[in-house]
């Protein structure tokens, strides 16, 4: 839509990510005016940096173990090598086909303005853009996040690299050392090990993907252990040199390990210097935005949506965040999102899927003698064995009371935890799930087979 003469709207929203796009569309569809500024592509860091092109990587390494394995299943086939510009050419055509549904959802929409450039808030309701100004009743900050590194670590774009680089290396390196066991960091090494390459991951805590439940990251360590992925656990980073052949890396306790790539994977800052948001008076910390429940920031009628809020940094996240701050700037009072209800998913091969509250944090939330969990080994399930996967599904539940956390590891666990999250957001009991009919022969029912043993009445399993 061209501009208004006026540029006042219901709504300007800084940033055109998940959040951000998700707040335009829901603000639209309760009859509010919209500007959505944005300086880079639509979509976001989840289109294009993030979510959609590491999945799409992640794909085309399971289908070169596949092909690797496939005799294991009867069918003789070859792996001949990976053709990364055949990759990049199939990643980059998924992203293309989401950029321009996007971008025909929104630029077609009457109701939204769409302002490309680089916002600045400049007002307690005002953004400048290249000079032009817009006014919003209501403005919504969704500026997103950026890929970060370490003090002292410099990265180069070349042989010191981030996730960005990684999505468009047009070649396989013969070896990779991944700085962070986090789900970024061990989704590149489950993808860059499939492609051949030798990986070895530094994480400073105790164990890989350390937010997940304690029982998830053992079972990814033996299966990476397994796969020849090493890692080191517990060894902080302390330098980086240049070597002819790529970067040495001195770890804690003068460990070094060489390769020919360093994957900076130390997760993602906020994306909100020089936009003006504390000189307007919004509260921060250490760059992030602090709201209350209902994503209001300290200053009246302004909100913050996304990667910028403290929480977990997904794109359902910012999505849920969006619609919820469009209701509530248009009255409807929306329940408050409940951010342990947030599935998570961890694509690696096997892959890790949970949500709700780790065994340790519901010892700690109830007290231990409260708590009951319930480990259901996929070796009992139909589906499983036919895929040739290993892993659980972990039931955490509160004693005479509702399942509080759902924990999985397997090939395709994500696939189930849009089920595991309707269980912890509807405060089911595990009798209640246990009544529900799950088809025969999928990994689905394994957590029916995992509910049914926890109600005390176990089938294809040991209670």
């Amino acid at each position: 839509m061209s501009e208004p003469n006026d540029a006042t709207f219901d709504i300007v929203i800084l940033g055109g990510g998940s959040g951000g796009y998700a707040t335009a569309l829901r603000a639209v569809q309760l009859g509010l005016k919209v500007a959505l500024v944005e300086k880079g592509k639509l979509g976001g860091t989840c289109l294009h940096n993030g979510c959609i092109p590491t999945k799409a990587l992640l794909h085309a390494a399971e289908i070169a173990d596949q092909t690797r394995e496939s005799e294991q299943f009867g069918v003789k086939a070859e792996l001949v090598g990976i053709d990364m510009a055949g990759v990049n050419a199939y990643k980059d055509g998924v992203i293309s086909r989401l950029y321009k549904g996007l971008q025909g959802m929104l630029k077609g929409n009457k109701s939204i303005t769409i302002v490309e450039g680089h916002g600045k808030l400049v007002g307690k309701n005002v953004v400048e853009v290249d000079g032009k100004r817009y006014t919003g009743r209501n403005i919504v900050l969704a500026s997103g996040s950026y890929a970060k590194s370490l003090p002292g670590l410099e990265v180069d774009g070349e042989r010191v690299i981030t996730s960005d680089h990684a999505l468009t290396l047009d070649r396989v390196p013969a070896s990779a050392i991944v700085l962070g066991g986090g789900v970024i960091g061990v989704e590149f090494a489950s993808v860059w090990k499939s492609f051949g390459v030798d990986v070895t991951i530094v994480e400073a805590l105790p164990r890989l993907v350390a937010a997940e439940d304690e029982e998830s990251s053992k079972a990814l360590e033996r299966a990476f252990r397994k796969r020849k992925i090493n890692f080191k656990v517990g060894k902080p980073f302390e330098k980086v040199e240049k070597t002819d052949k790529g970067v040495k890396v001195t770890i804690a306790g003068g460990d070094t390990v060489e390769a020919e790539l360093l994957l900076v994977a130390v997760g993602r800052g906020p994306n909100t210097a020089d936009l003006g948001y504390e000189e307007q008076g919004v509260k921060m910390d250490r760059g992030y935005v602090l709201t209350d429940e209902r994503l209001r920031t300290s200053v009246p009628n302004v909100y913050a949506v996304g990667d910028i809020v403290p929480g977990l940094q997904l794109a359902h996240r910012g999505f849920q965040q969006g619609i919820f701050v469009a209701e509530e700037i248009a009255g409807q009072n929306p329940a408050v999102i409940d951010e342990v209800g947030i599935p998570r998913v961890t694509y690696s091969d096997p892959e890790l899927a949970s949500v709700g509250l780790t065994e340790a944090k519901a010892k700690e939330q109830y007290g231990a003698d409260k708590v009951k969990t319930y480990n259901y080994n996929l070796g009992g399930n139909g589906k499983s064995q036919i895929l040739k996967t290993a892993g659980f599904v972990k039931l955490v539940r509160v004693e005479d009371g509702p399942v509080v956390g759902v924990h999985m590891v397997g090939a395709r666990v994500g696939e189930m935890v849009g089920e595991a999250q309707l269980i912890y957001n509807w405060e089911a009991y595990p009798a209640e799930v246990a009544q529900l009919v799950h088809a025969h022969p999928t990994q689905n029912e394994a957590l029916g087979e995992a509910h049914l043993a926890l109600a005390g009445k176990p089938l294809h399993a040991h209670a």
